[in-house]
């Protein structure tokens, strides 16, 4: 890594000074109507990922590196046409910060939350970069976090330093250039959480909305 939260209780009172004999009882049809729609109305479970933690990094364990996470999935929010003209599945909205100081001096980013997909206790989200001084605006960083379980330790992976490495690319003072992470493009969780942690909840990912026919070719 570079240093680099009146008139509902009217009506509620009218009913309940309602003669008990006005009052139906339902029919298992209408239990089960009304259980229905209770089902139907409850909100779905998104996918998130939430939490604060510093870590220890092999490469530079002295330093202290802190990321900061608030995602949730948005599925099909950010239309990309022509080819997905609803968006992705996986689309989400939130934040992502990191700082990584070493003695006086800090390198940090704050970016936004473009996607997110998650397995169990551990997720993979990719944010887009808005304001840094070692990481240039407009660049998609890839992060992966793991719950830990049974007394396990949470951990976090990203994707610069030791991986996203292209041997072809290489710039004009022949130093490696590190690629873009795609989308929810990130490594395994290879550094461990020393303080705080991270709160993932899973949901499967929702099937994209049928795609259009291509319309008839005419000779």
């Amino acid at each position: 890594m570079r240093i680099t939260t009146i008139g509902a209780t009217a009506t509620a009172v009218a009913v309940l000074a309602s003669p008990i004999t006005s009052t139906p009882t339902p029919t298992p049809a209408s239990a089960s109507a009304v259980l229905a729609a209770s089902v139907v109305s409850k909100p779905a479970k998104a996918a998130s990922v939430h939490g604060e933690a510093r870590i220890s990094y092999i490469e530079s364990v002295h330093d202290d590196i802190r990321f900061t996470i608030h995602a949730e999935q948005t599925p099909f929010t950010r239309p990309m046409p022509p080819t997905a003209p609803e968006g992705l599945s996986t689309d989400a909205r939130g934040t992502l910060k990191f700082s990584h100081s070493r003695g006086e001096v800090t390198g940090w980013a704050e970016a936004t939350v473009d996607c997110l997909v998650t397995s169990g206790r551990t997720a993979t989200l990719t944010a887009v970069v808005t304001k840094s001084n070692v990481e240039e605006p407009g660049a998609r960083l890839g992060i992966s976090v793991q719950q830990g379980g049974k007394g396990e330790p949470d951990r976090l992976g990203f994707s610069w330093g030791v991986v996203n490495v292209d041997p072809e690319n290489i710039d004009e003072n022949g130093q490696l250039v590190r690629p873009q992470a795609g989308s929810c493009m990130a490594p395994a969780p290879f550094t461990t959480v020393i303080k705080g942690g991270y709160k993932v909840i899973h949901a499967e990912i929702t099937k994209s909305p049928t795609q259009p026919e291509p319309a008839p070719h005419h000779s």
